[in-house]
């Protein structure tokens, strides 16, 4: 039988876990590490993907794993897809550290908006501010709704003329 203790003490393990492709997060901090608990099994570590065909997941899922073993607890890690991830599970923390590695983190959260939202319209696109996490500008524009992954849009700042991700809200 696993107690409390012993959960957060995995909780506590699992922090130092950091994204495979943004190293300065955690997991827990992108919202990503969902739950620990205890099961018939033994203990589960649920993890959410960012969206569903994140590449990232099985490097994620190995390091929990890994980590894990190395410290002689026995886990089962459960990839869970309901609910979708989204980034309003992301901390403030976590936030500022994306701005401060270069990516713009979002703007809004989700929950604030329409409940479910397609692709926006260009003029909806055009009219959202994302400052710059270089130089704190609000004369950004996107230049592609894509980025370095598919969780990420490419913005370009008119005044330091710099490239960055940003992360999409969803």
């Amino acid at each position: 039988m696993t107690t409390t203790t012993q959960i957060e003490d995995v909780w506590a393990l699992l922090e130092q876990l950091t994204d495979p492709e943004i190293p300065v997060i955690s997991l827990r901090e992108l919202g990503i590490l969902r739950e620990v608990r205890e099961s018939a099994g033994g203990l589960e570590v649920v993890i959410t993907p960012t969206y569903s065909g994140c590449p990232a997941m099985e490097q994620i899922e190995a390091d929990v794993r890994s980590l894990l073993a190395e410290q002689g607890i026995s886990a089962k890690v459960i990839t869970r897809l309901s609910p979708a991830w989204t980034t309003d599970w992301m901390t403030d923390e976590g936030k500022e550290k994306l701005r401060q590695y270069g990516i713009a983190p979002p703007v809004h959260k989700v929950s604030d908006v329409a409940a479910m939202k397609f692709m926006p319209r260009i003029t909806e696109r055009e009219a959202e501010v994302v400052p710059c996490p270089q130089c704190g500008s609000q004369q950004t524009v996107e230049s592609a709704h894509f980025g370095s992954t598919a969780c990420k849009a490419l913005y370009r700042c008119l005044d330091c003329r710099e490239t960055f991700d940003y992360f999409k809200p969803y």
